[in-house]
């Protein structure tokens, strides 16, 4: 017999839970899972990273000559995961405006076989990010070390996956995604973030990357960079307006020291040089080295 009386506290969660769901319109009807699953998604993470690097982060005793039929395997296993996921966010977000359920599933099935068809890509843009961190760290001893141990690289697979199942209209799975990088990794990369090739992230922890940022090719940050927004704006009855764009623009062969904080829908220009602790609201020239004693010195302004 347990010592614990819980069945008081059992219906108290109950009626916390009834609260809950009316405040939010939830039907209360019995049926199955409302929503995905983090931990579903997980799994379905880690198979995709073997499939996509199946000698380095696939299975310790995989051979060579396996690497297709491993590959081929996970690969139908993942992504039929994945399509319970999708159709279970497609219903989720369909709750308050009904559509046929073959509707959902076909959608489902759809974005699944556009997602799996963008893998081979992405696969060749986590190659130029790993070749990116490896040409760019000293300590750096070999690409494989740069896959198996850097946080950043850690983030980046997560991201590129994340960004695809974000552009495909499944927002709540690629907010998973990335979360479960940012709480292995404390780097914060939102999936709508657009990054392009031969992204390098050094050390990363503290980084954080916001929804509408976009970075160009062959960038460089450090740790503790945020690309943020300056200000929210808001309605007339005070509620914050979503999707505008409010991040920086990175452009092209950009590289960022740690600690800095750029905010705002501004260009850092291609070459620029931003060094440590600056806080940055004004767009950067093109080739511009930015520190804080030029800050100091000579403000920046933005350009027109």
């Amino acid at each position: 017999m347990s010592q614990f009386d819980v069945s008081d506290i059992v219906t108290a969660l109950h009626a916390a839970r009834d609260e809950w769901r009316d405040s939010q319109k939830r039907s209360r009807e019995p049926g199955s899972r409302e929503f995905p699953s983090r931990d579903a998604l997980a799994g379905i993470v880690e198979s995709l990273k073997g499939a996509l690097f199946p000698m380095r982060l696939g299975p310790p005793d995989l051979r060579h000559e396996s690497e297709d039929f491993f590959v081929g395997y996970t690969l139908d296993s993942a992504l039929q995961s994945l399509w319970v996921q999708a159709s279970l966010e497609l219903r989720y977000t369909a709750r308050h405006q009904p559509r046929a359920a073959e509707e959902i599933d076909a959608q489902a099935t759809a974005a699944v076989r556009e997602f799996a068809a963008a893998l081979p890509g992405i696969r060749r843009l986590l190659d130029g990010d790993v070749l990116a961190a490896f040409q760019g760290d000293p300590a750096a001893r070999s690409v494989d070390e740069v896959l198996l141990c850097y946080p950043g690289i850690l983030a980046m697979i997560h991201h590129r996956l994340a960004h695809r199942l974000y552009g495909l209209g499944m927002p709540l799975l690629a907010r998973i995604t990335a979360e479960l990088a940012h709480s292995q990794t404390g780097i914060d990369i939102h999936p709508g973030a657009q990054i392009d090739a031969g992204f390098f992230i050094d050390h990363g922890t503290g980084v954080v990357i916001g929804e509408t940022a976009v970075i160009g090719k062959r960038v460089r940050i450090y740790q503790a960079v945020t690309l943020g927004a300056k200000r929210f704006p808001t309605d007339v009855e005070g509620n914050l307006q979503k999707g505008q764009a409010r991040h920086p623009v990175v452009q092209d062969d950009v590289v960022i020291y740690a600690g800095a904080t750029i905010l705002g829908r501004v260009t850092l220009g291609k070459g620029a040089t931003i060094g440590g602790n600056v806080w940055i609201t004004d767009d950067v020239p093109p080739g511009a080295s930015v520190s804080q004693a030029s800050l100091q010195n000579a403000p920046l302004r933005r350009t027109t």
